[in-house]
């Protein structure tokens, strides 16, 4: 069923972003899609940030019936850095965002962000060597097998695309060779 294709609501809140201006990218299962092999995934997790909350959170409550965003938790997210949710009522997808900290690395993937097209509408992705590193730090946190299936994944079909150098940097640099 065509509404409850998580990549339409992804592509209209990926609109909002681009007109409020609101710097962003596309992470998660939904990154995988375009660096990886598909799979299925029922959420969109997307990094931004954000310092006012008000006229992204109107705009959130204009894409449908019965919408839920908490306000407090955005605030909260914003202050400490952390998560808040959207669920579009109508198709009951999630929408996970996560305020960036303004440290090197956050700030390193936000500037190597890729612009991709999704049905008319430029939607900004995680680079695919950003990704990986990302599902090394989600690893050390949750011993998921997802997120070592999702770097398999993105090496076998991005890997002649990766700038190795990059990456290596990175996974040296936040320590996590014990990862992999």
């Amino acid at each position: 069923m065509e509404e409850t294709d998580p990549r339409h609501l992804l592509v209209a809140i990926a609109k909002i972003l681009n007109n409020l201006k609101i710097p962003y990218l596309i992470t998660g299962g939904m990154a995988v899609l375009i660096w990886g092999r598909p799979r299925f995934t029922a959420d969109i997790g997307i990094e931004l940030k954000i310092s006012d909350i008000n006229k992204l959170k109107n705009a959130l409550f204009v894409l449908g019936k019965a919408n839920y965003i908490d306000e407090n938790m955005m605030k909260d997210a914003i202050t400490h850095n952390g998560e808040f949710n959207f669920i579009h009522g109508e198709s009951g997808v999630k929408v996970d965002f996560w305020v960036l900290k303004n440290e090197q690395f956050e700030t390193s993937r936000m500037k190597r962000k890729i612009a991709k097209e999704i049905n008319g509408q430029t939607v900004y992705f995680i680079s695919p060597e950003d990704l990986i590193i990302s599902k090394l730090q989600w690893r050390q946190i949750s011993p998921s097998s997802r997120h070592m299936e999702d770097i398999e994944s993105i090496l076998k079909i991005s890997g002649d695309i990766l700038d190795k150098e990059y990456l290596n940097r990175w996974i040296e640099k936040l320590d996590l060779e014990k990862i992999i």
